[in-house]
């Protein structure tokens, strides 16, 4: 696969403001001081990684960035989806009915685009999440979402919104559910520079594989390391084994504390912890002098 290699920041924001020109509005590429991120787009309140939930939190004045996360499929168009496969909890058909066969649990990669518009993701609900509102919704490539992102902000704000885009990848599925992690990263950033919202997207993964080769390969583009609850590492050990200094580290917001924070700040890393789902908790993490909150439910922001 041809990589889309850019030598030059110049060169990305110009193709930015290229976009941003034929939009009309108002190109801001410097990250928000303070990143207010609708989870998976607000998955609370609408079915998540849908263009509904991305337009749902844009709707949302106080909300800064979408969050998202991306598969790739059989055909090598990249999706905005969470699981590695087709959930039953909430993936139904396209008609409602529930998922039989092989595609109850069916791995994403190994459908093509085409293949997935035949389900649905937004009929069935998400009994995990109540105020979910019931509605259909198909699986969106990224290009597609990206695009419904960026009129829609155009009718209701002045400045474009930002982008954290996750690589759903594993180290031991590598071209079992999904490609290697060189070409997944090459197909996202392929999709986020053509659509000209280079400047304004951040790649994070728990997967250090694909923010490394994007440091190395796309050092323009600005990258999260999202780190799991359940570590026992300090900041310094996590950025040591991660090989380079992240833009931002985005751990549970249970492994947050003042030392946390203090520790990632020393080294230049803003903290931005996922998912905070209270109004207490939030607060709470604020006084901490964090950089950002990813939440489900982006209406308390």
């Amino acid at each position: 696969m041809k990589k889309l290699i850019y030598g030059s920041f110049a060169v990305l924001l110009a193709l930015n403001a290229c976009k941003t020109q034929r939009t009309g509005m108002t190109q801001n590429s410097n990250f928000p001081k303070f990143s207010q991120e609708g989870h998976r787009g607000a998955r609370g309140l609408y079915p998540e990684n849908s263009i509904a939930a991305m337009k749902a939190a844009i709707d949302l004045p106080n909300v800064t960035t979408l969050e998202m996360d991306c598969h790739i499929t059989k055909d090598k168009k990249v999706v905005v989806y969470h699981d590695d496969f087709l959930n039953p909890k909430f993936v139904t058909y396209a008609n409602g009915k529930e998922l039989k066969g092989k595609d109850n649990k069916g791995i994403i990669y190994g459908y093509t685009s085409k293949d997935l518009t035949a389900f649905d993701i937004g009929l069935k609900g998400n009994v995990d999440f109540p105020k979910q509102k019931t509605l259909s919704a198909k699986i969106p490539l990224l290009a597609d979402l990206i695009d419904e992102a960026e009129a829609y902000a155009k009718l209701k704000r002045k400045t474009p919104v930002f982008y954290n885009i996750e690589t759903k990848s594993q180290v031991d599925k590598d071209h079992k559910w999904h490609p290697g992690p060189q070409e997944f990263s090459d197909l996202v950033l392929q999709v986020v520079i053509e659509k000209g919202i280079a400047a304004r997207t951040v790649i994070q993964s728990f997967d250090k594989r694909t923010i490394q080769y994007i440091n190395k390969t796309y050092p323009q583009i600005k990258t999260a390391y999202l780190i799991e609850g359940s570590t026992k590492k300090t900041v310094n050990e996590l950025i040591d084994d991660l090989g380079f200094t992240p833009f931002i580290i985005s751990p549970h917001y249970k492994l947050v504390n003042k030392d946390f924070v203090d520790s990632a700040h020393k080294l230049g890393v803003k903290v931005i912890p996922w998912t905070v789902n209270t109004s207490e908790e939030i607060a709470a993490l604020k006084a901490l002098k964090i950089d950002g909150i990813i939440s489900d439910y982006p209406n308390l922001f």
